[in-house]
């Protein structure tokens, strides 16, 4: 009852701020799943996102060699000025790893799945020492002393920090009917609400104090210093479980003396030596790393679109996007390689269908999304909002929609509204041909840590889909997010969702309104 007095006012709403929602007929809804599941073309573009590009880290030599490879792509999708867009300067400039091996030797012989931190340096050549244990966390200068005299030549493995507990719920799942309901659930009247912690059973902990946080940091750079000093091979951090490496970089930025080698490691690789080393064995290694630091200080987007035909509204954009760039330890399948073929097909449905739309639909898959969403905060810089001087630029008017795709490749089962409830009574009318395909759910919600966030921040209508997770929390960020991760079915179906919601908004009398009081200064 709730929710359908909630419905009913927002739509009086609608009705009455002149905004027009327009359901397109079923025969064209019929035609799209027709081409969408007739004439897929998911698996050959999943396999050429993964197989073919391969890891995409931000300004790296493989991602500039994936943009070009991408423009010809969406070239040969037909659509039209497929082109490489500049977003944003990037500091760190690029890194790519070209060689990566490393081995416990002793007490036996061990070979590990290991991933370099992005942005560090090379062995010179294959190296070979001893292991030694950084017990625990550096914190005072106190603790830097204790190792002074200790690191040369040594393999120096940091604390431990990660317990590993067994799990026993599924590895992959879809959303419940309940969960679902609970989604549509408004938020907002608990939003202030908090609870107090009076005493008893629970937790508690301690934020340092700044003085305490300068004196870690300040520790902590007399022990890089430390290490580099004297001539340590090479740092080893244990992060990720199962055997599975995951993604990180370090702090660089061009012109800065080239950082140490520096090799991540599964809980199980760095637990089994830190415990040989503290029942005392003596452990060694052998490592050779060979990454190679480019000066490529920006970020780039690829870009396309189909025009709009109407003389009105052609110059009206509805946009959809994903992001291009990747971690380096596997090929980005989940995270957003999902996102960014289920885009493409998505187009070449509409393209295929001869669909001529009134407003422009453009695609855009951004770089940088995993260093701070430097792609999509750049074409918001540069083309709609001028965040700087807080300004309006010519195409903040012209911002029909944006729908964004970075959970991984499950099955769209709603929408987050983002609490822009004059966006409801649009996706009520555009998702009813889609509800077959399970895409019922509207939330007022929000949700963040990705491209959308950039355009909702300034009260523009952008929405991230609700996805079924499948096994994206296990495997993103890591070396085993590869074409595997993949479920091309639910692919199929989100491309069909994001074609009709596209053709939909660009084709509909009226757009969904910016959030009143946007963009805030």
């Amino acid at each position: 009852m709730k929710k359908l007095l909630f419905t009913s006012m927002v739509m009086c709403l609608a009705c009455v701020q002149g905004i027009a929602q327009t359901a397109l007929p079923e025969e064209m809804a019929f035609k799209l799943k027709e081409e969408a599941f007739g004439n897929s073309q998911m698996e050959v573009l999943a396999q050429f996102m993964t197989d073919e590009l391969g890891s995409r880290l931000a300004a790296s030599q493989q991602k500039v060699r994936a943009e070009q490879l991408v423009v010809s792509k969406l070239t040969e999708l037909g659509l039209s000025n497929a082109r490489i867009e500049f977003a944003s300067e990037f500091a760190k400039g690029g890194w790519d790893n070209q060689k990566n091996y490393v081995a416990m030797t002793a007490p036996y012989y061990c070979s590990f799945a290991a991933n370099p931190r992005a942005w560090t340096g090379s062995t010179n050549g294959l190296v070979k020492g001893e292991v030694i244990l950084i017990e625990r966390q550096v914190q005072s200068l106190e603790d830097v002393e204790q190792y002074r005299g200790k690191l040369g030549g040594k393999v120096v493995l940091m604390p431990v920090t990660q317990n590993y507990e067994i799990s026993f719920d599924p590895l992959a799942y879809r959303y419940t009917d309940e969960e679902l309901a609970e989604m549509e659930s408004d938020p907002r009247p608990g939003r202030h609400s908090y609870r107090r912690n009076m005493g008893g059973g629970g937790r508690s902990y301690t934020m340092p104090s700044r003085e305490q946080m300068m004196k870690m940091r300040e520790a902590q750079q007399k022990f890089s210093q430390l290490l580099k000093d004297e001539g340590a091979l090479a740092i080893i951090n244990t992060r990720g479980t199962f055997n599975v490496t995951s993604g990180s970089g370090a702090q660089y930025k061009v012109g800065d003396p080239e950082p140490m080698p520096e090799i991540v490691l599964p809980l199980e690789d760095g637990g089994r030596m830190a415990r040989l080393i503290k029942a005392g064995e003596k452990v060694e290694m052998e490592l050779e790393l060979k990454n190679v630091f480019t000066d490529n200080q920006k970020i780039n987007n690829v870009i396309a679109e189909i025009p709009g035909t109407d003389p009105k509204l052609k110059n009206e954009v509805v946009l959809i996007g994903a992001h291009l760039d990747s971690w380096h330890g596997g090929t980005g399948g989940a995270d957003n390689a999902s996102g960014c073929v289920t885009m493409m097909e998505a187009m070449r449905i509409i393209k295929a269908l001869g669909i001529s739309p009134r407003r422009t639909i453009r695609i855009a898959l951004w770089g940088g999304e995993e260093q701070g969403l430097y792609g999509s905060r750049g074409y918001l810089q540069n083309n709609l909002y001028d965040s700087k001087n807080k300004k309006k630029l010519a195409g903040y008017n012209n911002f029909a929609l944006y729908l964004n795709m970075d959970n991984g490749s499950g099955r769209f089962r709603g929408i987050y509204l983002e609490q822009n409830d004059m966006a409801l009574p649009f996706f009520q009318a555009w998702g009813k041909s889609m509800e077959t395909l399970g895409f019922k759910t509207l939330s007022p919600r929000k949700t963040g840590s990705t491209d959308h966030v950039t355009f909702d921040r300034v009260g523009l209508p952008a929405y991230q889909f609700i996805q079924d997770e499948l096994e994206y929390d296990r495997t993103y960020h890591t070396n085993m997010d590869t074409y595997e991760r993949l479920s091309i079915a639910d692919l199929q179906v989100d491309a069909a969702i994001v074609a009709w919601l596209a053709i939909s908004a660009a084709n509909d009398n009226g757009r969904i309104p910016v959030k009143p009081g946007y963009p805030k200064q």
